[in-house]
């Protein structure tokens, strides 16, 4: 809506208004008519400058007089036009030329950018593993460099490797077993009749929390902890062997790792601590045995005594012998001082039967011996277990190195056994998700425990008392022995249970999984 002076009856340049009549008026000409009579010219009643009001209005825009009003002046006036578009349209093109240039440059640099952040992201990803592997040094005692020097060039000239040739078993070694069985069964008829005052109860059990997961002890780029172990006379460390083709010792108490063990070639399936040394045990695919000092974390054995991947490993009471089970068919038992190996045999074929086939050329697959699967001491050590992959579970006598008894019924193969403290129960396990328990006085089944169908067994373990049994693999399962009650179910690894130990007096439980955690369960 346009304003109109009141005077002049035109747009003003300046609106201004009168408060006395509300009038609009071209401030140059009101202040002439009041500087000339003092009033408003409307109402006729006093008026100043003072009493102006502005308008803020927007500024007119006045028509440009008509210059073209001829045709050569319209000519000139579209050439010039022609002129400033041509001139404009070339100056577009420059900047467009110039934009093409500075967005195929930034490309190129986005490109580069890209390759140097994937790179850099793989360096990233290999150095946390590292770390991951490394990180507790500050709790590792460096091994000195001699000693870092001796075992390298023991392995590089091969004087660390175990000759295939068997030492025997001596009647040194034979008494030295018998010896510490005696004084192993004595020591469990007094420890039977008492149980420990520190012993954590049934009630405490199925209380039992998830107290820690530790996922950084192995490298995340070959997730999965395959075997466990724990020292039995200091029960804060932890031993572990993984996918990464490492073993590791882990302080609970300090959730530091205290030694990273490399060697093996292939993944570390079976670990054992050493019940009174600071010594550990690792068997791999790669089919060797290394024995491990831990404070230097270097090998001072190296067994190589099957010619297939190791599947089981038990430490004799003694502490100066291994039980190897691999599955060649072979069982080996050897001295992890010297690195002898003693005395191996073939399961299920004897010299005879092997001769008789041979010049008859019987080829029936019955007379071929079945793969060992795992393998475990009697805590007296004179008899020993071992799973096959053809379902059976074999007892040996080691002093004769004779098969003494066989215990049939499972399906699949043997994945696990464990003897029960009391030397009267074994438990084992297949690929039938079943645990059945074996009275060895009677030498049969009493008692099994089916699971659900699909239900997968990698461990068994009874703790120190044979008061509790643990099962890992789909899940962490207590039981309560002679009741053989469920007691405890733990369902927390987000992959197959692989381990599972209990802790002295059963106060806390630690576990492994194909998920790279230590889990550790208590009050």
């Amino acid at each position: 809506m346009a304003l109109f002076c009141a005077i002049s009856n035109e747009v003003p340049e300046h609106p201004v208004v009168s408060p006395v009549s509300g009038s609009i008026f071209e401030r140059r000409l009101i202040e002439k008519y009041i500087v000339e009579n003092g009033i408003d010219p409307i109402s006729g009643k006093e008026l100043t400058e003072d009493m102006l009001i502005d308008i803020k209005t927007t500024q007119v825009v006045k028509p440009k007089p008509p210059s073209a009003t001829s045709i050569p002046a319209i000519l000139k006036s579209l050439q010039d036009e022609w002129d400033a578009v041509m001139l404009h349209s070339f100056t577009l093109r420059q900047q467009l030329q110039t934009a093409r240039q500075e967005l195929s440059h930034a490309l190129y640099q986005h490109d580069a950018a890209c390759r140097v952040i994937a790179r850099l992201t793989k360096e990233v990803s290999a150095a946390r593993d590292a770390l991951a592997t490394l990180k507790p040094q500050t709790g590792m005692a460096p091994a000195p460099i001699g000693a870092q020097q001796t075992a390298f060039a023991a392995e590089a000239t091969g004087t660390a490797a175990q000759p295939q040739e068997q030492a025997g078993m001596t009647q040194d070694i034979i008494q030295k077993l018998l010896d510490k069985a005696q004084v192993l069964t004595q020591e469990r008829k007094r420890r039977g009749k008492v149980v420990p005052e520190e012993l954590a109860t049934p009630e405490n059990v199925r209380a039992f929390r998830t107290l820690a997961s530790h996922p950084g002890i192995h490298s995340a780029s070959m997730p999965g902890i395959l075997s466990l172990d724990i020292h039995s006379g200091d029960s804060s460390k932890i031993l572990t062997g993984g996918n990464d083709k490492c073993a590791a010792v882990f302080n609970k108490d300090t959730e530091q790792v205290v030694a990273i063990l490399k060697g093996h070639t292939k993944k570390v399936t079976k670990v054992i601590y050493h019940f009174d040394e600071d010594t550990v045990i690792t068997a791999s695919p790669d089919a060797t045995i290394r024995v491990w000092n831990v404070p230097t974390s270097q090998t001072i054995q190296l067994l190589r005594i099957h010619d297939g991947p190791v599947t089981g490993l038990s430490l004799h009471p003694t502490g100066d012998y291994v039980l190897s089970t691999s599955i060649d068919q072979h069982w080996a038992f050897s001295d992890i001082r010297s690195g002898q190996l003693l005395t191996k045999v073939i399961e299920g074929i004897y010299p005879c039967i092997v001769i008789i086939n041979y010049l008859l050329k019987v080829t029936d697959e019955s007379s071929e011996g079945a793969g060992l699967t795992t393998a475990q001491f009697h805590p007296d050590g004179l008899i020993f277990g071992t799973g096959t992959t053809t379902s059976q579970v074999k007892i040996w006598d080691v002093k004769e190195q004779s098969n003494v008894a066989n215990f049939s019924g499972h399906s699949g193969p043997i994945t696990s056994i464990s003897f029960s403290e009391n030397g009267y129960y074994l438990a084992t396990a297949a690929e039938d998700s079943c645990v059945k328990l074996w009275d060895l006085r009677k030498l049969k089944n009493f008692k099994t425990i089916q699971l659900d169908d699909g239900y997968e067994i990698k461990d068994l373990c009874f703790d120190q008392s044979g008061t509790y049994l643990a099962v890992a693999g789909t899940d962490i399962r207590i039981y309560l022995c002679k009741q053989w009650q469920d007691l405890k179910v733990f369902n927390d690894h987000t992959a197959m249970a692989t381990g599972v130990r209990f802790g002295q007096n059963a106060q806390y439980i630690a576990s492994t999984s194909m998920d790279r955690t230590l889990k550790l369960y208590g009050m």
